[in-house]
């Protein structure tokens, strides 16, 4: 998916200069630009506050070029799964076609060296999560974890909150959270 010109097209339909969004979303109007221009591949929590001045979540985003109707799915094989990643963090969420989602639920992977960016992650909700491979660090508040294989976590997610991988091999987890916003 070409996030830039998504993006693009999607502020056009809305009838939103690059200025009126980069205003609603409170980002600078040369965020915007670059993004659409795909000079910069922003970060999950950079896209979905830029999505927030659609209104749009990542979700109805990154569904946008999946116009038809399907019927209800119980099984999602791995090749059906959305990614809503950024190109670095691999975010593959799962049953993103089940009507009225109460929780997201995502297969997360994040290379050595990766992390979700500076900005520290705030939202209503609550997530959780298991390492099933790899170690992580999380930081909520002030307190930074460290997380190996099979360990798991539960938050409130109005707490600011970062995932970094600072490791040298991959590490991937299961997570869910609520509200269903991704």
């Amino acid at each position: 998916m070409d996030i830039g010109e998504s993006l693009k097209k999607v502020r056009k339909e809305k009838g939103l200069s690059q200025r009126e969004l980069a205003k609603r979303a409170g980002v600078t109007n040369s965020t915007i630009s670059m993004i659409e221009k795909n000079s910069v591949s922003p970060s999950v929590s950079s896209l979905k506050k830029v999505l927030s001045g659609l209104p749009m979540s990542l979700v109805e985003f990154f569904s946008i070029e999946d116009t038809q109707e399907t019927e209800q799915k119980v099984v999602y094989r791995s090749d059906e799964l959305l990614d809503i990643g950024d190109g670095v963090l691999d975010f593959k969420l799962i049953g993103r076609d089940f009507p009225n989602r109460a929780m997201s639920v995502m297969s997360e992977t994040y290379p050595p060296g990766s992390d979700t960016g500076i900005e520290m992650l705030k939202h209503e909700g609550q997530e959780a999560a298991m390492v099933i491979e790899g170690r992580l660090e999380l930081t909520v508040g002030e307190e930074v974890f460290e997380l190996a294989e099979g360990d798991s976590y539960y938050f409130n997610s109005e707490l600011p909150h970062r995932f970094r991988n600072p490791y040298d091999e991959a590490c991937r987890i299961v997570s869910a959270t609520t509200p269903a916003n991704f």
